[in-house]
């Protein structure tokens, strides 16, 4: 989920990249915020393009970053002001427990990730010993390792092979690897080969893979209001895509484009996950005195990640948790 697909889209990754080069802000009021192509990201076109941005007082460029590499090191570097992208991935990049801030919950994987498997495998305790094909240091490892955990295994259990998540699947279809941890549609191309089925996918986990809105720290402290906005307007789009769903799925797919630029496409993708709402990110965030399910995930984030010896810094899910604006 949320990698490059395809050359086409590393020219669109490389284009917003060369774009971010100038050094100076289009307007003080503008927030710059950097996401891959995803369909979990569709309401901030529907923000952009029914006025809900402009109706909380601030103006959005919406920038296709495909690789995380890039879009982190580039808010860091103040070419952008927000990222769009999983709660397991932001931490890897801090180099201060506190540098990042999670304002806001964007999207919930409701099947739309999973491990697709021979018929012979019917347990992740099956995996023991089997060739696995899996995106190292990506929110497919990390949903891997929470899996394992539950059967009392480790990566070291499996003979892993790294690809990305579509690269995945395909070796999958093609049985170079006994089993794969992909999303759509190599998950339903998987399941239907004549060797093959969906051993597991995300709707038995629901809050694990789950992409948030971070910025820095700096920013947010400096930029309240512009935050707060960013926040209310992507609820109020969510709002209007559940109100009006087949013109949203048009304005979505239009904006997000890539390998979801057709509508029923787009349509049939977001089956697989669930926006977050206004009421909805009250329940995961919760509050810091009684927090919601997104403490545990990012908890889980940081005892996987930690385990594998990739965080730079030693944290806690309060570091980066900012409770406040979905609550306000």
């Amino acid at each position: 989920m949320r990698k490059c697909v395809g050359i086409a889209l590393a020219v669109i990754g490389g284009i917003a990249a060369g774009a971010l080069a100038s050094p100076t802000r289009s307007a003080a009021e503008t927030v710059r915020i950097a996401h891959s192509t995803w369909v979990g990201y569709g309401p901030l076109y529907i923000a952009r393009d029914k006025g809900f941005f402009k109706n909380h007082g601030i103006d959005v460029d919406l920038i296709v970053m495909e690789d995380p590499k890039e879009r982190f090191p580039a808010m860091l570097a103040d070419k952008i002001d927000m990222i769009a992208s999983t709660v397991d991935t932001g931490i890897l990049y801090l180099k201060k427990p506190d540098q990042f801030q999670y304002v806001v919950a964007i999207d919930d994987s409701d099947g739309g990730d999973g491990i697709v498997a021979t018929k012979e495998i019917t347990s992740i305790a099956d995996l023991k010993g089997k060739s696995v094909a899996v995106s190292e240091g990506s929110v497919s490892e990390f949903y891997l390792n929470v899996l394992l955990a539950k059967a009392k295994l480790s990566e070291s259990d499996l003979k892993t092979v790294n690809m990305a998540a579509p690269e995945a699947g395909a070796a999958f279809v093609a049985k170079k690897v006994d089993a794969a941890v992909t999303w759509e549609p190599w998950l339903s191309r998987g399941k239907k080969t004549d060797f093959g089925h969906l051993l597991v996918d995300s709707s038995t986990s629901p809050g694990l893979i789950t992409d948030v809105v971070t910025a820095t720290k700096d920013y947010v402290t400096k930029h309240q209001k512009e935050t707060k906005a960013v926040v209310d307007a992507w609820n109020d789009a969510v709002a209007y895509a559940r109100a009006h769903p087949e013109e949203a799925n048009v304005i979505m797919a239009k904006g997000v484009g890539g390998w979801l630029k057709d509508p029923k496409v787009f349509g049939e993708t977001l089956k697989g996950i669930k926006f977050y709402g206004a009421a909805d990110n009250k329940t995961f965030f919760g509050t810091k005195e009684k927090p919601g399910p997104l403490r545990q995930t990012v908890q889980q984030a940081i005892d996987i990640w930690s385990s594998h010896g990739k965080l730079q810094v030693k944290l806690t899910p309060d570091d980066i948790i900012n409770y406040s604006f979905v609550n306000d």
